[in-house]
């Protein structure tokens, strides 16, 4: 299935690109060399503030140009992240579906990626407060209904990460109430840093109980799996949120992980994919500062402790 798909397109202006030819300029050519790690491989593009449309045609047509496949998140559900760092989003579930709208005009034919609303299920399940589940769940699944009528473009809805529901039947009923059907599958470990081994089990048991959905995996942090803190995926008590005690956010000695492909040689495994893109932080945690900011020391850690 994934054969056919056209190569990720790479962002020539990402942050990663920019801090690599800064640092060749300034004479940091090992640092630059290490960040080429980050720069040379295609990441995900966020919309994440309002008007997505402009920035959404700007990337899939530059895509395009190279006959390429742009990865995009949307992420903008009301309530989102809970409150926590990377809060914000639409102000009324009717605003969050006009940014659907301008989000998919955007797309036009030329298809892309787009990975649904990372943490959004999870968070409904896991009991944020914030959320009416049963309204999230209709936003969830009109965005991927609209995401789905746009030609060539790949839907999957987030369905968190190995570590936060170890019990994937906990996740099946809310995943069906937001659109799983109409998509081509679910998205795992975006933003995390559970391993491509964990990552693979896990969707494959929600996989089957899903009817055979497939799945892509976010690899863009995990090349040394998650921080000592976090203990092991299965070690999570059900309906816990294991991002409490923040071993999730900016943690220490983790390295880039698998590159991005399509060509994963397994299904219902679809891709591994660098969602999250490295180098921008989790929060205002251990030093680092906002979410979704770049962070240049941070990026040449992950870069410095790859394998390749």
């Amino acid at each position: 299935m994934s054969h056919a798909v056209p190569e990720l397109w790479i962002n020539p202006q990402s942050s990663a690109a920019r801090q690599a030819a800064e640092w060749r300029r300034t004479g940091r050519t090992a640092d630059a060399l290490l960040m080429d790690r980050i720069a040379t491989r295609p990441q995900a593009e966020w919309l994440n503030g309002p008007e997505p449309q402009a920035v959404v045609q700007a990337r899939t047509t530059a895509a395009a140009r190279e006959g390429r496949t742009a990865v995009l998140v949307a992420y903008y559900i009301p309530h989102r992240d809970c409150g926590s760092y990377s809060r914000g989003g639409a102000s009324s579930a009717a605003g969050y579906r006009q940014w659907v709208d301008e989000f998919a005009a955007g797309l036009g034919d030329r298809g892309a990626y787009v990975i649904v609303e990372p943490d959004a299920v999870a968070q409904a399940v896991a009991g944020c407060e914030q959320v009416v589940a049963k309204e999230r769940y209709a936003l969830l699944a009109y965005a991927v209904e609209r995401f789905k009528r746009q030609p060539g473009t790949r839907v999957y809805l987030d369905a968190g990460n190995a570590a936060w529901h170890p019990d994937t039947s906990r996740l099946v009923e809310p995943l069906k109430q937001a659109g799983t059907a109409l998509a081509d599958g679910f998205a795992l470990n975006v933003s995390n840093f559970q391993t491509d081994a964990v990552s693979s089990a896990y969707g494959n048991q929600l996989s089957e109980a899903l009817g055979g959905k497939h799945f892509v995996i976010d690899s863009s942090r995990n090349g040394n799996g998650p921080h000592p803190g976090a203990g092991a995926a299965t070690s999570t008590p059900t309906g816990i949120d294991p991002r409490d005690d923040e071993s999730w956010c900016n943690p220490p000695g983790r390295a880039l992980g698998t590159p991005p492909t399509v060509q994963t040689g397994t299904s219902p495994l679809d891709a591994y994919l660098w969602i999250k893109r490295p180098g921008e932080s989790d929060g205002t945690c251990r030093g680092g500062p906002d979410a979704g900011q770049w962070w240049p020391a941070y990026a040449l850690e992950l870069a410095r402790n790859a394998r390749g």
